[in-house]
């Protein structure tokens, strides 16, 4: 898995959404033979509610673990659904990204989520301007949006800047050391934290006035 792709779903999973990476979209290509159109680095999918870094029930522990993170943008009592492209460069996405066949296709496997007449208007309103909120199947309401994940000047509802990703996922590392120590992440990029913690060394920003970069 790339690394910035890994990243960025470790930073999605420790704040509470369920994802799915790196996934090929197929189509039809002009000569009716089947081909990948592109590749989708993330789905995320976070419930409204607090999340926890781990099982508690104590309402002191609750505050303490709780996890909210600013560049996520939450908003209350709704779904958030995130089809993530993750760039070392420019927090821009791909043309196939936004093709109907890519959001039709990563979209569908959520169908139920949505009222069966509302899903075809969240696929035209993410290809044309990147974000949509329905009403949910069962109540509720649901945003879902296009996000890129790289070098971008400031946090938006399609734009998250991958240092601030960097620095908010070892800011929960080092918060919760305690609690993690023995979790096992699989992740060459928590792998790193990680160690870069145990060596002694801390992350922070320089004094450059540059736009977020990897």
């Amino acid at each position: 898995m790339d690394t910035a792709v890994d990243l960025v779903e470790i930073y999605l999973r420790l704040n509470g959404y369920l994802t799915l990476s790196e996934w090929q979209i197929q189509t039809l290509g002009p000569l009716g033979r089947w081909q990948t159109l592109t590749d989708v680095d993330l789905l995320g999918v976070r419930f409204p509610g607090d999340i926890y870094i781990a099982d508690v029930h104590d309402p002191a522990e609750r505050a303490v673990l709780s996890l909210t993170d600013e560049l996520l943008l939450l908003e209350e009592d709704t779904v958030d659904v995130i089809l993530g492209e993750v760039k070392e460069g420019e927090a821009v996405f791909n043309p196939s990204f936004t093709r109907h066949e890519t959001l039709h296709t990563v979209l569908h496997r959520l169908a139920w989520i949505y009222p069966e007449e509302e899903l075809a208007r969240v696929v035209s309103e993410l290809s044309t301007v990147g974000a949509c909120h329905t009403p949910g199947r069962g109540g509720g309401r649901i945003r879902t949006r296009l996000v890129a994940f790289g070098r971008a000047p400031q946090v938006g509802v399609n734009a998250v800047p991958i240092g601030r990703v960097l620095e908010s996922t070892a800011a929960l590392l080092d918060r919760y050391e305690d609690v993690l120590r023995s979790a096992r992440f699989r992740s060459p990029s928590v792998d790193t934290l990680k160690l870069i913690h145990k060596a002694g060394f801390r992350l922070s920003r320089g004094s450059s006035d540059a736009p977020d970069s990897p």
